[in-house]
């Protein structure tokens, strides 16, 4: 989904929530839940739009209104510990999409 339809869903109401996914390598991906199914952010063209830390994504969110927004990770200390990969467990935490001074 293109930022632009985003926003138009958001301000419309229908975004329940937004994710942004932590991944390995300092890589940060927007999720929206609408209807209860995830929509990626993405170019446009299929790809997915990589952010680089959660202020990047505030700038992104800045013209949204205020909605439920966490940080979501991979909890991945069971796989080191030689668990199987389908254990891993995600770890949400609520932030705001608005800069606190």
């Amino acid at each position: 989904m293109k930022l632009h339809d985003l926003t138009s869903h958001a301000r419309a109401g229908h975004v329940e929530e937004i994710n942004l996914i932590s991944l390995e390598g300092g890589i940060y991906l927007l999720e929206a839940r609408i209807d209860g199914r995830s929509h990626h952010l993405d170019d446009g063209q299929g790809h997915a739009t990589h952010l680089r830390s959660v202020e990047h994504a505030r700038e992104v969110l800045h013209e949204f209104p205020d909605l439920p927004f966490h940080l979501v990770h991979n909890v991945v200390h069971d796989e080191m510990c030689g668990m199987d990969a389908d254990s891993q467990d995600t770890v949400k935490v609520p932030i705001s999409t608005r800069v606190s001074h």
